[in-house]
């Protein structure tokens, strides 16, 4: 029978029970603050991918070309990757739930600058602050979830607070540009701010506080990689993140090659909706089967990646290869967040936020790369050798990383 994960050292009886909230200590999960997580997971992704979806008009708006507004996006990522460990690190004293309204505050203000601004340069200042807060809060979400849960209950928990990225993708990016074409890109950056202040009201009144770590209890963050099981993580995160990264942010580029450009919004919807089942699929199971559901996954990825490869022009098998794409990554999110807090607690959360992030920013670089040198065929060539990567470090990585029988680990004190 394999061996449980080896556990980060844990914390003392007191800060235990300070850090884990009342509401874990029943047999349900506590909807409310779990779903005020989610909904600040959602503004984070949207406010990133948002200009994606209006970048000609923001472009025209601040007399930039659109190569220079995309850039919006890629010091969003770059910052939240770069600020995550140092970040974690500053803020470790500081009270949970401070933190969280605070990082919200600054989405809602960047939000607005950026629905105002009419100097390049401002926006992109207000942008990378915006990703900064993206930070604070990406290595908050897992910590509070699995705090506000009982301990079988707790991969549950993830997935709830993370069904906000998959809601993003499918409906808020999607909402968004039609709002950007309808009433356009400045009311509609408008009405994110207006969602993250009604967010901070609804943190301030359902979500628990938790205290910041004591100068004594905190530990090196870089130091979790030397525990088993982090690094095995982040390796497959990667290499499963760029992966998605380089076919979905050219997937106009792949469709065009292959005669179906008119049916984007058609593919990224069923893309969407396969990815919402995935995250109600892993939420139900992700406490008594990660290794499978982690396996299964990037299966199911593959077999869209070889499906794409050998469709040629049909739209019915880009249709199925699209479904299983969302099906192998909308409950990737939670499954690689927890089996990286289960190995290194909160420091291996931090750890994830920066290799995701560097992640998306370098899938976003290569796809790039590939779409100049060798044309869109070679996305789901790359993917599937990617995967394939990510496949084998799952499978061999069963003793800590992805084990048989997983455990939870007890929560570590927040921060750094």
């Amino acid at each position: 029978m394999p061996t449980s994960p080896t556990r980060p050292p844990l914390p003392t009886a007191t800060d235990t029970a300070e850090a884990v909230a009342p509401e874990a200590r029943g047999g349900k999960l506590p909807l409310a603050p779990l779903l005020a997580l989610s909904t600040a997971a959602f503004i984070t992704l949207l406010t990133e991918a948002l200009p994606a979806g209006v970048l000609p008009e923001m472009a025209r708006d601040l007399s930039v070309g659109e190569p220079a507004m995309g850039q919006a996006i890629t010091v969003y990522a770059i910052a939240t990757g770069l600020a995550a460990i140092p970040l974690s690190k500053a803020t470790a004293p500081w009270r949970r739930k401070r933190l969280l309204v605070s990082a919200v505050g600054v989405f809602a203000l960047a939000n607005t600058v950026t629905a105002t601004s009419s100097i390049y340069p401002l926006t992109l200042v207000f942008r990378v602050l915006a990703g900064i807060a993206a930070a604070a809060i990406w290595t908050e979400l897992v910590g509070y979830a699995r705090r506000l849960a009982p301990p079988h209950l707790q991969g549950r928990a993830i997935a709830v607070t993370l069904a906000g990225i998959p809601l993003a993708l499918s409906l808020g990016i999607p909402l968004g540009t039609f709002l950007g074409g309808l009433i356009g890109w400045r009311p509609t950056f408008a009405l994110v701010t207006l969602v993250a202040l009604v967010l901070m009201g609804w943190i301030g009144v359902t979500v628990p506080d938790a205290p910041g770590q004591r100068p004594g209890n905190r530990r090196p963050i870089l130091k979790a990689l030397r525990l088993p099981g982090v690094a095995a993580v982040l390796l497959v995160t990667a290499a499963y993140v760029p992966a998605h990264t380089i076919l979905y942010t050219y997937i106009t580029a792949f469709l065009d090659a292959r005669g179906l450009g008119d049916s984007r919004e058609s593919v990224l919807l069923v893309f969407g909706i396969a990815s919402m089942a995935a995250v109600f699929v892993t939420g139900a199971l992700v406490d008594r089967r990660l290794r499978a559901l982690t396996i299964t996954a990037t299966v199911l990825f593959m077999t869209a990646s070889v499906v794409l490869i050998t469709a040629a022009g049909s739209l019915l098998a880009v249709y199925g290869a699209t479904a299983l794409w969302g099906l192998g990554w909308g409950g990737v999110a939670t499954l690689l967040q927890t089996a990286v807090t289960d190995a290194g607690g909160d420091r291996g959360q931090a750890l994830f936020v920066t290799v995701c992030n560097a992640s998306i920013a370098g899938g976003g670089a290569i796809g790039g790369i590939l779409l100049g040198t060798f044309g869109p065929a070679s996305f789901p060539w790359t993917g599937l050798a990617l995967l394939a990567l990510a496949l084998a470090v799952v499978i061999t990585a069963r003793a800590h990383a992805f084990p048989t029988g997983r455990t939870p680990s007890p929560s570590e004190p927040t921060g750094g």
